[in-house]
């Protein structure tokens, strides 16, 4: 019995382990605008991000003020299955689709009314403590748009 119990205990530690491990941007971020790049601009005047465990995945909210002075909140659940997610409040994107590439590193599509806006590339640091956002895609405008956004973490 006690052995028994001894190996459920070990499994369970390193089930968690590697959960947590597979979910490194798990945290509250926030924006970084001396190591960040937009273009075009101009970029955000203040940015956090919340990452929460969501079942097999995760939960984002994002609040901000954009360059331009106006509020922006968004928020979705994703899994790492490659699957599309509908994405609240964001006008660029009405779904989101994450692939995991690594424990720190996950690829993202965005789509705006099935067309895809842009791409993503989500990479955590190996020391935990920033996370670089970057994108590729079109604005409202259709006009191509690239950013790397560095937040770090709370």
């Amino acid at each position: 019995m006690k052995k028994s119990l001894v190996i459920l205990a070990v499994a369970a530690l390193a089930t968690t382990s590697t959960l947590f491990a597979a979910n490194a941007s798990i945290g509250n971020w926030k924006y970084n605008p001396a190591k960040s790049k937009f273009s075009p601009g101009p970029p955000y005047k203040s940015r956090t991000v919340k990452v929460e465990a969501h079942g097999e995945g995760i939960k984002v909210t994002v609040d901000g003020v954009s360059g331009d002075g106006s509020k922006h909140a968004y928020s979705y659940t994703a899994n790492y299955d490659g699957k599309d997610n509908p994405v609240t409040g964001n006008p660029m994107a009405d779904t989101i689709a994450y692939k995991r590439i690594d424990d720190n590193t996950v690829e993202a599509t965005t789509k705006k009314g099935g067309q895809v806006a842009a791409n993503v590339k989500i990479v955590v640091a190996k020391d935990g403590k920033s996370m670089t956002v970057s994108s590729k895609g079109k604005n409202a405008k259709g006009e191509a748009t690239s950013s790397d956004v560095v937040y770090d973490r709370q």
